[in-house]
């Protein structure tokens, strides 16, 4: 509870000091409105149908981007943590294509996929893989060599080695991953609809809004719904995390 009020005390603490700055002119209104002209903006856009429609169409490209990269990165992260070999040959490409970023494949994605829906689910799994999977291969390596010897010596197979016992062991490390994943991926989907030019979602929403009268409390709006959507997103898996894994003893050290 104490951090929460921490929390709201420096939000609070910054919108006044955005408000201040903007009426003393220290801005110009036309370029940064004040935080009271900006939230007013934003609850007339909550109550936009098709400001919703941007929402959903942006978290709903969120959720299924996630459930991708957990379906790909969770079982590519125990593969090759459990196979030195496999992981040894595969580094290179690997450490190859994660530096890559989203926006540098746009143009790329743009002309083999096109700009609907599957260009930004696409690019956002790409970017939410890499956590997720290098999470579970480091919480490989943090499990007790015993439990696994133990296991090949009952003559239990690989695949059910893995899902019964390596699985569960690095479940700590794969939500942390995952957590990471979730804004990485809310900013890929939003970078995406705002670059590609999407017909929907809160990118193309705020694209709309830069153009032509160039609305800019409109366009601070859109950006300040994508950021409460990030936050809560985080601190809505953070607090699960502590509910689900309270008995974890496990240093959960998150790799980007």
């Amino acid at each position: 509870m104490t951090k929460l009020f921490r929390g709201l005390a420096g939000l609070v603490g910054f919108l006044l000091l955005w408000e201040v700055v903007v009426q003393v002119g220290l801005v110009s209104k036309t370029f940064i409105p004040p935080p009271s002209v900006v939230l007013v903006t934003v609850g007339d856009l909550l109550g936009d149908p098709d400001f919703i429609r941007d929402i959903v169409a942006t978290m709903l490209a969120w959720l299924i981007a996630i459930a991708i990269a957990i379906a790909v990165g969770v079982p590519a992260g125990l593969l090759l943590g459990s196979v030195p070999v496999l992981r040894t040959a595969t580094a290179a490409i690997v450490e190859f294509l994660r530096p890559i970023p989203v926006t540098a494949l746009v143009p790329l994605v743009l002309l083999v996929i096109g700009s609907g829906p599957d260009a930004k689910i696409s690019l956002a799994v790409y970017a939410s893989l890499w956590p997720i999977m290098f999470n579970t291969i480091y919480g490989m390596g943090e499990i007790d060599p015993v439990l696994m010897e133990t296991a090949r010596a009952c003559g239990t197979s690989r695949f059910r080695i893995l899902s019964s016992v390596a699985l569960p062991q690095t479940a700590p490390f794969v939500f942390t991953g995952l957590r990471l994943s979730a804004t990485i991926s809310l900013i890929a989907v939003v970078s995406v609809e705002f670059l590609a030019g999407s017909e929907v979602g809160l990118g193309s929403f705020i694209l709309v809004a830069s153009s032509g009268s160039i609305r800019f409390d409109l366009v601070l709006a859109g950006t300040v719904v994508a950021g409460v959507l990030g936050y809560l997103i985080n601190e809505g898996l953070e607090q699960l995390g502590k509910r689900l894994f309270r008995w974890s003893t496990v240093d959960r050290e998150a790799i980007a």
